[in-house]
């Protein structure tokens, strides 16, 4: 318990280091904000923040591979991520609620679940595969250039042990 409790901690404040530039760039002005809609696809790096306790477990550095497919008629995405290292990969399909917070830039609350290729295998967001929770911002620059950050948390994300992962994910995408 006590370590879920940590990792909801840092779970908390990672989001809130990535939400808080979006916020904080808010257009105070604006009545309304319309968020943006774009589909997109990107890439980025990912990082693993947290161990849990075994071999194999160690935090792990790696890429991701992102992309979002909304509609206009309601704030929900659908979301896919792969985070890969070196040795394997984690494939997350994940369905998130998108909040304006300027004309150009949301941030959104998701769940989804984790698969991973090689189970045992290091990935930035664990070792085996578990249910997913993710927060994150994103925002339009131009016509067609999208980038993004979000944590993504793995509940009870490692073999042999019941700790939770965490990882940090940033990168650009284009919009389709």
């Amino acid at each position: 318990m006590k370590r879920n409790l940590k990792s909801f901690v840092t779970f908390s404040t990672l989001a809130a280091t990535a939400i808080a530039p979006v916020l904080l760039s808010a257009d105070m002005a604006s009545a309304k904000p319309t968020g943006t809609d774009a589909n997109y696809i990107g890439a980025g790096v990912a990082a693993g923040v947290t161990n849990g306790g075994q071999n194999n477990d160690a935090a792990t550095f790696g890429g991701n591979i992102q992309g979002r497919v909304t509609t206009s008629k309601a704030p929900v995405s659908l979301r896919g991520a792969v985070l890969f290292s070196d040795d394997t990969s984690a494939i997350m399909p994940i369905v998130s609620y998108d909040v304006p917070v300027t004309n150009n830039a949301n941030v959104y609350v998701g769940a989804g679940y984790s698969f991973i290729e090689d189970d045992g295998q290091p990935t930035p967001l664990g070792n085996k595969n578990a249910p997913v929770v993710t927060v994150g911002a994103e925002a339009q620059f131009g016509r067609n250039i999208v980038v993004y950050g979000d944590t993504k948390l793995g509940i009870e994300a490692y073999e042999d042990s019941p700790a939770s992962a965490v990882s940090i994910q940033a990168g650009a995408g284009y919009r389709f």
